[in-house]
Order: C-alpha cells, then structure tokens, then sequence
C-alpha cells in the first residue's frame, strides 16, 4: 500500500482533526502532567487533544515547513480517544499514560498499521500482534497515534531517509539541516509538537543522536532492561528500544512503563530483579549536589570537535560544578586501545538476526531473506552497499571468529568502564552526544561528530541525553550525555533531572 493511498485513507480523520472541539490547550508543548491536568479539570478531552495533534502533522509534516517526518496516521486514534474519555468519564482511567499520543518509529511491529521498518521491501505487512513496548505503552494508556520514519533498516545514524517515504526527514529547528538517524522521524515529530511522546530504538546511536539534534531527552537502557521483542533487528547483540521526550519526566513516565522483563526477549530475564521500585522517585532536585562526575574526553575529544559545541559543553560542565557537583576533568579507560585491538575481523549480524525474525513471522511477512529484498529492487539507493554486504556473509555469528572476538571486546570494555567508575567513585561519566552540529541536509563530507557508538552500546550500559544548549546564532541543539554502570538508570535520571531543571535549555522550535 503507497503512502498516497494511506494518506487519502486518512483523509476523513485529518479533515475532522482541522477542527478541534477545543483548540486552546497547547498541545505542541504539553507534558504528561499537562495533560493530565488538563484532563482532570475537563479544559480537553481526550479527543480533542488527538484532533489538535492531527491539525498539527496536517499542517505541518507533508505542508507549510513540510518536516516529513510522518509515515502513515493510525486511523483508529479517535476511536481510541473516545474509547478512553469513556473510561475516564466512569472514573476509570486506564493507567500512567491515559490518553498520552505516542509517536512510533516505524520498526515496532503495531497490529493492525502498516511497520515497514523504512523499506518499500515490507510496504502493507501489517503485523499481527504489538511489539512488546507498544504493547506495553497501550496498556498504559497511551496511543499510538502515528508510525515515524526512520533511515531505512535503521542503517545509518547520520541522517533520515527512506525508500517508505519520499524526501529527507527535516530537522524543526533548522529546517536545511538533519535529524541524525536512524529514529530521526520520530525525534522530528516529537520536537514539532505531533505528538506528547516517542519511541524509538538505538544500536549504536538512534535514540541518543536524534535527541540531541532535536533538543530532546533520549534514555539507552541497560542491555536487558528493556524489551526489543516485536522490533526489526538491526544487531541484536546492540539493539535496544526506548523513549523520547521534551523533558526527563516525560521520557522517564514511559520508562518506568517499559522497563521490565519479556519472556519473548530473553535477554531481559535479570530486569524485574534489577529495575528500580519505580523511576519515577528519580525526579528530584539537588542530585547534583556532592555526585561524581567524569568528564569522558575518550569519547569526543578529537582534531574536529567544533568550537561551538566545545564551548556549549564547557559551560555544560560548569553548570554541574555550580549545582553541587564534583567534576573531574579528564577520566579515561587506560586499556581503551588495547581492548579495541582485541578485535580480530567483522562482525556482520544484520542479515542473520533479520532473517530469524523475519522466519518467525512466516507466513505473515511479505519478504524471508535479504536475497529476496535485493531480487526486489525495492530499497532506497543508499541502503544498497549494506544490503549487498549483509549478502555476502555465510557464517552464523555464533560461528563467525570475528563475531566471538567483538564479544571478547564488549567484555573487557565492560570490566575497564565498572573499574574506572569503582576506583574514582564516580556516579556518572559526561561527554557531548555529538562533537559537531547537525549537518546540512545531503552533506556527507563534514565532520559528523558521533560520539554515541563506542561506550553504551560495547558495554551495554546506560546513557542518557538531555539538551545542554545551542549553536550557530542559537539555533542548533546540543545535548550532554550521562553514562553510567550497568543497571544505574535510577542515578542517572537523578543526574539528568536535577541538570535539566538548573539548565533549562528546551525551547520549542519556530515552525513556518
């Protein structure tokens, strides 16, 4: 099924969506609490929020700055709403996310909508049963109100281009700049005020980059903490699946949510046991105040670290001094170099994890193996070398030498980063999200300034973006990573929370 047809499918929704029963509340900006607040007092309904939120992607995603960051509108979103207002009007709201429009990234399988993961290769597979996490947010009470868009398979962490949607994913604060990738769709979405939420997935960067472009603040969970059942793989030894929002609280209400143990991910059977009572008691002032602070120049620290984003970071880390921390200007992983030599060939697990999955799905998905997508031609250009390299591997990455070495160097790096953090007692470790800013739309050859690859992903530990400022005349975000030992989101969220409320660097874009 075409976006086209999708979108005139849509039509009806839309047209009702540009005229909202009440169209005072400003959704753009609204939190979990505004909205519930809002909610409470009867100043909107729950169908009036989804209808303001549909106005917003009618006029503003394919029109006007055309942010193209939307694949397809669930046409059941005002049917949900009015299901919830049911619910509330018997005083029976339905959990900590009622009536809370979600945008979701086009990888999390979602019953009855379109999930393509980017790729023409899956348009029309229609999934028969949620992803965990969307399951999970639903249950909640939250919406699902749009599927985002995404680089295609979740390949590149630098920009936001597909062959489900036509165009570059824009970024709302600079309109001729990028997103990053691969969850840029939904970072876009999220900062244009389409919706109060996100979720998105990251293997190397995909949460974190996205945020940090878009002025949000982006939670990588512990391997393990969260469930990716129901999420096309990209490497399953690095994916994880998580929230985007415009404050710490926001993304941490969907967090507390999600994070917990999935029979249908194995990975996750330690979470229950090692998950916080609740997250939510993380948000508290004065966690600055005496905490431990690392500044982690491994990882941004290079010949292209602009200026800007350098100087943004300095005033970042002063910040933290003069809420209550002790920061330590240089920390380093000593045995950093001879970890990574500890990496002997590839590792390419992307055609044997998709196709497992895919195999499990059988005979619902539309497409088996990655032969079968190349044989289709159905792919955006760019996504080709990847496809064909993916192709190519024979061995089972149980089998692949260069597969077992990457797991030797995941855990070395695990043991170096926990004694790092054990011998100087530190609570965190901070470094900026990316080096550079956001580049041009369609530039390749600048610095792109990714600084998210390395640590969180090879050790599976947990980082935190938030906003810590602008470049460029105060235009372009900049966020401030928060990295930590497995299992320590609770001491980061704090660390972020009490950052956040010092700082206060989110603005909403100005969208024309």
């Amino acid at each position: 099924m075409r976006l086209s047809f999708v979108l005139l499918c849509l039509a009806p929704v839309a047209l009702s969506a540009q005229r909202p029963a009440r169209a005072t509340f400003p959704a753009e900006t609204a939190s979990v609490h505004t909205v519930r607040t809002a909610l409470a007092s009867k100043r909107i309904t729950c169908r009036s929020l989804v209808q303001q939120y549909l106005a917003r992607i009618e006029a503003l995603d394919k029109q006007g700055p055309a942010i193209n960051s939307i694949v397809l509108v669930n046409p059941a979103a005002l049917q949900v709403a009015d299901s919830l207002d049911a619910h509330a009007a018997a005083g029976k709201p339905v959990g900590p996310l009622h009536c809370i429009p979600l945008i979701v990234k086009d990888n999390f399988e979602t019953r009855g909508l379109q999930t393509t993961a980017g790729s023409l290769a899956l348009e029309g597979w229609t999934p028969l049963q949620d992803a965990t996490m969307v399951r999970q947010v639903k249950a909640a009470g939250a919406i699902v109100l749009a599927k985002s868009n995404l680089a295609e398979w979740a390949f590149t962490p630098y920009e936001t281009v597909s062959s489900i949607l036509p165009g570059y994913t824009r970024n709302p604060y600079a309109l001729d700049r990028v997103t990053a990738g691969s969850s840029g769709g939904t970072a876009a979405a999220v900062a244009a005020g389409f919706g109060t939420l996100g979720l998105g997935t990251d293997t190397g960067n995909s949460i974190r980059g996205p945020s940090a472009h878009q002025a949000l603040v982006g939670i990588r969970s512990t391997m393990g903490l969260t469930s990716r059942a129901g999420v096309v793989p990209l490497n399953a030894t690095a994916d994880v699946a998580g929230p985007m929002a415009r404050s710490v609280a926001d993304a941490v209400t969907v967090f507390d949510v999600i994070a917990h143990s999935d029979p249908a991910d194995t990975v996750t059977a330690p979470a229950d046991a090692r998950r916080a009572v609740s997250y939510l008691d993380a948000l508290r002032p004065g966690a600055l105040r005496g905490a431990r602070i690392g500044v982690l120049r491994q990882a941004y620290d290079r010949p292209t670290l602009d200026p800007e984003v350098k100087g943004v970071f300095e005033r970042a880390v002063a910040d933290l001094r003069r809420a209550g921390a002790i920061v330590l200007d240089t920390v380093a992983v000593d045995s950093l170099d001879a970890i990574q030599r500890l990496q002997q060939g590839g590792c390419n697990r992307f055609k044997a994890d998709l196709e497992r999955y895919l195999a499990a799905r059988a005979p619902n998905a539309p497409v088996k193996t990655i032969d079968q997508i190349l044989r289709s031609r159905r792919f955006h250009p760019t996504v080709e070398p990847r496809l064909r390299d993916a192709a190519q591997v024979t061995q089972a990455p149980e089998e692949s030498s260069g597969c077992q070495s990457r797991e030797r160097v995941r855990s070395a790096l695990r043991v170096a980063v926990t004694q790092l953090m054990d011998s100087l007692q530190l609570d965190a470790m901070v470094y900026p999200t990316w080096s550079n800013p956001p580049r041009l739309i369609g530039d390749l050859n600048s610095p792109h300034g990714d600084n998210s690859q390395l640590f969180s992903p090879t050790t599976g530990f947990p980082a935190i973006t938030v906003p810590m400022g602008y470049t460029r005349q105060n235009r372009l975000p900049a966020g401030v990573s928060f990295f930590g030992r497995a299992w320590s989101e609770a001491r980061l969220i704090s660390l972020a929370y009490d950052y956040e409320q010092q700082t206060r660097h989110w603005r909403v874009p100005t969208l024309r």
